[in-house]
């Protein structure tokens, strides 16, 4: 709600305990509620298609437009989070019951056993070098 009342600073991303203690499971989490956010702040694109009318009409008044494919596919429109999980409890279930705090442990042990940093191109290491060379000689006591 602050972000559609125009905020646009993020502050706390990971943090616990009023900043006292630092979670890299729940900056996991934090990160899937900030892209929410984010894509939010897009807005809902409105159109024929995103309206299902159609849909709505096909299967009639009071019954459930809820089922059909086209509904499914648009349904994460909105949103697309890749830790909070949508299945239904029955499906959850079946899949292991894995908590959200469990499923932001599992994308962490993967990110640090998996992720590899890109090596940065050497003209710009020799030209970030040469800054702090410069400064570390201005500064120096």
């Amino acid at each position: 709600m602050a972000a559609l009342g125009g905020a646009n600073t993020i502050y706390g991303a990971g943090m616990l305990e009023l900043g006292m203690t630092f979670s890299m499971e729940q900056l996991i989490i934090d990160n899937d509620i900030i892209q929410m956010v984010k894509k939010a702040m897009e807005g809902i694109p409105v159109s024929e298609e995103t309206l299902g009318v159609d849909q709505i009409k096909k299967v009639g008044i009071g019954n459930n437009f809820l089922a059909l494919k086209k509904t499914r596919e648009l349904v994460d429109l909105p949103s697309s989070p890749k830790l909070i999980d949508r299945m239904m409890f029955g499906d959850w279930a079946s899949a292991g019951s894995k908590d959200i705090a469990t499923r932001a442990h599992d994308v962490y042990v993967d990110v640090m056993k998996n992720h590899e940093v890109p090596a940065i191109d050497k003209d710009i290491y020799a030209s970030m070098k040469a800054l702090v060379d410069k400064a570390d000689k201005e500064f120096k006591i």
